[in-house]
């Protein structure tokens, strides 16, 4: 099964891939639901978040620094999206719908374009993680 992709702003895409940590972000907030499950890669969009107080939160919650650069512009890991939630009491959860994501893991970065929404891979990208051996 080819995983879809799923853009997120760092250092929140580092939140949800950093290895090892006691507490991982876990849930993905979006304004829009999904219907989607299943494995899906995490994309690093190039406009990261750059205020104290999000780095301070997070740092808070997963309990390390957070590296200096972060990846931009690829591929930087993956989980499984199991349930979309509307409620919840999680420090993680923000917003209208939170995407819950288990066994996220960092992968070796891949450059390639962001989308919104939940996408597809095209061809050359299958054929890049494929070679990295990030899916099969």
């Amino acid at each position: 099964m080819i995983p879809r992709i799923i853009s997120v702003r760092q250092p929140w895409a580092w939140a949800i891939t950093v290895p090892p940590a006691k507490v991982r972000k876990t849930i993905e907030n979006r304004s829009w639901s999904t219907n989607y499950r299943g494995p899906i890669l995490i994309h690093a969009g190039l406009q990261p978040r750059r205020q104290p107080e999000i780095r301070e939160f997070i740092e808070f919650l997963v309990e390390k620094p957070i590296p200096d650069p972060l990846p931009l512009g690829g591929i930087v890991g993956r989980a499984n999206l199991v349930e979309v939630i509307t409620k919840s009491k999680d420090p993680w959860f923000q917003g209208k719908f939170g995407f819950v994501l288990e066994g996220a893991k960092p992968v070796p970065f891949v450059p390639c374009k962001g989308r919104l929404g939940i996408y597809y891979p095209d061809a050359d990208l299958i054929k890049e993680l494929r070679k990295k051996r990030i899916i099969s």
